[in-house]
């Protein structure tokens, strides 16, 4: 049975992987969603995202409202591309990542349990971000 919801979150998608970006109002969702588009992201939603569930897979789009739009602080409202995507990763920017190679962390999204950066303080952290949807992880044996 399909599942729907809208959560207060950004997305972008890169090389057909989306990415959800969660957090609290201010936490800065909507930079790294433009810091990833610069690196040839596109935008999915900004600040409002809507997730539908079908057939175990997860996918995102925008309320129609604010399809093709995205806050950029200190500029204002910018209009760009933007498309729905099936959701692959999530970031949570309410979380602070601590270890240089970190525990695999997940999210549970309707249904489904997907895998979960938490923010990192580097200037190459969107790069790295971008790199992870095209290439993946080399887990340890």
């Amino acid at each position: 049975m399909p599942q729907s919801m809208r959560l207060h979150a950004s997305a972008v998608t890169a090389y057909g992987r989306g990415v959800l970006i969660i957090g609290a109002s201010g936490s800065g969702k909507s930079g790294l969603a433009l810091q990833l588009m610069a690196l040839g992201a596109t935008l999915v939603s900004d600040d409002q995202t809507m997730l539908s569930g079908v057939d175990n897979v997860v996918h995102m789009s925008a309320p129609e409202s604010i399809a093709g739009l995205i806050e950029a602080r200190g500029i204002g409202i910018i209009r760009t591309d933007n498309t729905s995507a099936r959701l692959y990763l999530v970031i949570d920017m309410d979380r602070a990542e601590t270890k240089r190679l970190p525990d695999a962390h997940t999210k549970t999204i309707l249904g489904q349990t997907l895998p979960c950066l938490h923010k990192v303080d580097s200037p190459a952290w969107p790069s790295a971000i971008m790199q992870y949807l095209k290439g993946g992880l080399r887990y340890p044996e």
